[in-house]
């Protein structure tokens, strides 16, 4: 049985930091594109970052390019989303995803619950 299973959302300031992290079972992990997206309230999911299995290579929406930094380690079996200069429109249930193939944007078979981060002002 898949699991991808989030953490470490929160509440944070405007302008501060949060490192999310989804943990990875009952797939071959190093061989799955890994993605992160959100939904806010009232919007549809959105991709937010995405990182290959092999070569390193990601890929970032515009809106979090610069601020935001995608990562894995496939010893832990986990993905990493380094979040900085949050903005209030960061607000959204974040949620992990994997995909066999390339590191593209859509059509991801696994999903996690998500984890809520807040940003305040």
């Amino acid at each position: 049985q898949v699991q991808l299973v989030e953490s470490g959302g929160g509440l944070v300031q405007a302008g501060g930091s949060l490192r999310l992290s989804c943990e990875v079972s009952g797939l071959t992990f190093s061989t799955y594109a890994m993605g992160w997206f959100r939904q806010a309230p009232g919007k549809e999911r959105e991709f937010v970052a995405s990182i290959s299995w092999s070569d390193g290579y990601t890929d970032y929406a515009d809106s979090v390019k610069g601020r935001f930094t995608i990562s894995r380690d496939n010893a832990k079996n986990t993905v990493y989303l380094q979040m900085n200069s949050l903005k209030l429109e960061d607000t959204a249930v974040y949620y992990c995803a994997a995909r066999s193939g390339r590191a593209i944007r859509i059509e991801y078979r696994y999903w996690g619950r998500g984890t809520q981060v807040t940003v305040s002002s």
